[in-house]
């Protein structure tokens, strides 16, 4: 982290917020383009002090995020997660069909509550259909599993990095305090902007290619309608006569 650090005071280093910024604005920039492409980024905080921040943040942009514990193998075993979250779904539909009805009190009770851990764990990433295409991590130090996993896939890491952490692992490097409210929330609320943008830029786009698709259809049917509807109030001969009036123009050229 030396390249970040400004100096050291009393045993304390103090990191170069310049840098700090200059690297936020980075980050931003990646994850705008990200989002305005519709891929999803998910945010990993499992210590304390920022779960609630990245819990509500990434819920305001409409990503999935971990704040319990990483559970081993989330990335590169990801069809077993999947299929654990899809066990949310059938005993979900279980209480709508009635089959809960017949089951006896402890096995409902057993249900239940694999159902919530299962919630706890899991019910943030419910949505998540695939792998993503970046990880966002708070320390990148108590987060080492999920940043491995995701080096192993080659999926971009954007990590917010102390000064008693390694960098070298994370691609794009948020040189911050990760153990300040005020700082993890500054630096994701700037991160979250950028993202709702994208996603805006990425929906104004889609609307716009849709309207030009539509309006590029639409002229040659008007044109096919209109051409059926003037060979139907046309009577034959006059039709005839036309088309042998072009002919003698082509002829004559």
């Amino acid at each position: 982290m030396a390249p970040y650090i400004f100096m050291e005071r009393n045993g304390i280093h103090i990191i170069d917020l310049y840098k700090t910024v200059a690297k936020i604005d980075e980050a931003a920039e990646a994850m705008k383009n990200l989002a305005k492409s519709g891929r999803k980024i998910l945010f990993v905080a499992t210590k304390k002090q920022a779960k609630q921040i990245v819990a509500d943040l990434s819920t305001s942009v409409n990503m999935p995020y971990v704040i319990e514990r990483w559970p081993g193998g989330m990335l590169t075993n990801f069809p077993t997660i999947r299929k654990a979250v899809k066990k949310m779904s059938t005993i979900d539909k279980m209480a709508i069909d009635g089959t809960f009805d017949n089951l006896s009190k402890r096995e409902k009770l057993q249900i239940t509550r694999q159902r919530a851990k299962l919630e706890k764990n899991l019910g943030s990433i419910a949505d998540l259909n695939r792998l993503p295409s970046a990880l966002f991590v708070v320390d990148v130090m108590k987060e080492h599993i999920a940043v491995r996993e995701a080096n192993r896939l080659g999926i971009p890491v954007f990590g917010m990095v102390d000064t008693n952490s390694d960098p070298s692992n994370v691609d794009f490097v948020i040189p911050a305090n990760d153990d300040a409210t005020k700082s993890v929330e500054l630096i994701l609320g700037a991160l979250c902007k950028a993202i709702q943008e994208g996603l805006q830029e990425g929906r104004a786009e889609r609307a716009n290619k849709d309207d030009s698709n539509e309006a590029g259809e639409t002229a040659p049917k008007r044109e096919r309608k209109t051409r059926a509807k003037k060979s139907e109030e046309t009577p034959v001969e006059e039709v005839k006569e036309e088309e042998d009036a072009e002919t003698e123009d082509l002829v004559e050229e």
